[in-house]
């Protein structure tokens, strides 16, 4: 546990987390962020957890902090009602009336440069690691628009301060391509450039931008407030992109037999015996690995030229597939395969400079006795 007296706002510690990684690289699916609280309350004392449990909430009630800092979402699903229990909606009543906030910090976390994923590496000293098993983001349109060369510049700042033109930690993203536009000024115009009543042709830039889907309104705005010809021309296009790589695949200092890696898998993740398909004498060494739920990623483990998967959630008939296809797999638990790369996390926080309560000792896992 780390002590000091100072202080820092919510959105400050988040920003500082997000600088590491970025929420936007999260799942589409996945509800990361600040998702209970106020940005703007100030901080003294944070707390990390795995999951948000009956354990995780009572430690807190007898020792309040003012932020808590979990991996994994505890409100999946949109929900329309906070009603007491002992449910992931009654949790978080109860962090609400202790005034605790709470920040979710996953598969951005996951897909990080040294978050979830490459721990889970490094737990099972793989060398050569590089990322496979593309995970992508929230949803985005791009704009294009077409404005004057000299007007560049302050149309993109504009729409930059209205939150678009971002990804990850960089802003003012922008392509831009130099062109001829072409226009006739009707009656009733008043052109910037060229006569009413005559053809014009005029130098134009293409410039296109990345919008965010929760500031498509204000993006637009801004673009037409700025822009100086009277019709602005812009295209608002749905697009998918910005991948990011959620497994990681590596490979082992020596050939091992598929029963030796998962003794290994046990011994590294300190978690229960692993299930394991494929034949036990299995001679391997290309080893990929996938915190949390990886079934998605059998395929592209195989592709990625794996000879078995590590992972956790892993389902009979999928896994049955992936022997067919050539993959073994070692299910090591959903958990356990997660808790190398939590407690990075819980050295993230720790690194803002607030006291930090550390309750990974409070296991997530259902499956271990006692929780």
């Amino acid at each position: 546990m780390a002590r000091v007296s100072r202080a820092r706002a919510i959105s400050d510690i988040l920003a500082a987390i997000a600088a590491r990684a970025p929420f936007e690289r999260a799942a589409e699916w996945d509800p990361v962020g600040l998702v209970l609280g106020d940005p703007s309350v100030q901080v003294r004392r944070i707390a990390v957890c795995h999951e948000v449990t009956e354990a995780v909430v009572a430690a807190l009630e007898s020792d309040p902090v003012d932020l808590l800092v979990a991996y994994h979402p505890l409100l999946f699903q949109p929900t329309q009602r906070l009603i007491a229990g002992p449910t992931a909606e009654g949790r978080a009543l109860r962090l609400a009336r202790a005034g605790i906030a709470l920040g979710i910090v996953h598969t951005n976390f996951d897909v990080a440069p040294g978050g979830t994923s490459d721990a889970l590496a490094d737990a099972l000293q793989l060398a050569d690691v590089e990322g496979f098993g593309a995970v992508f983001g929230a949803p985005a349109k791009k704009l294009v628009t077409f404005v004057p060369p000299a007007a560049a510049d302050a149309v993109l700042a504009a729409v930059a301060a209205a939150g678009a033109a971002s990804i990850g930690n960089y802003t003012h993203c922008s392509f831009r391509a130099e062109g001829t536009g072409t226009f006739f000024a009707g009656e009733g115009s008043a052109p910037r450039a060229g006569k009413r009543g005559e053809l014009s042709v005029e130098p134009e830039v293409r410039l296109e931008f990345l919008v965010p889907l929760a500031r498509e309104v204000e993006t637009i705005r801004a673009l037409v407030r700025t822009h100086p010809y009277e019709e602005p021309a812009f295209d608002l296009i749905e697009r998918r992109g910005e991948a990011h790589l959620a497994g990681r695949i590596g490979k082992l200092d020596a050939e091992t037999s598929l029963a030796e890696l998962a003794d290994g898998v046990a011994e590294a993740l300190r978690g229960p015996t692993p299930r394991v398909a494929g034949s036990p004498d299995r001679r391997v060494r290309r080893v990929a690995v996938a915190p949390g739920s990886g079934e998605d990623l059998l395929d592209a483990a195989r592709d990625a030229g794996a000879d078995v998967l590590v992972t956790g959630d892993l389902r009979h008939h999928s896994t049955r597939r992936a022997l067919d296809g050539g993959l073994a797999s070692i299910d090591a638990g959903h958990a356990a395969t997660e808790r190398p790369g939590v407690e990075r996390l819980l050295a993230l926080v720790a690194a803002q400079g607030l006291e930090t309560v550390g309750l990974l000792d409070l296991d997530c896992d259902p499956w271990l006795p006692g929780d």
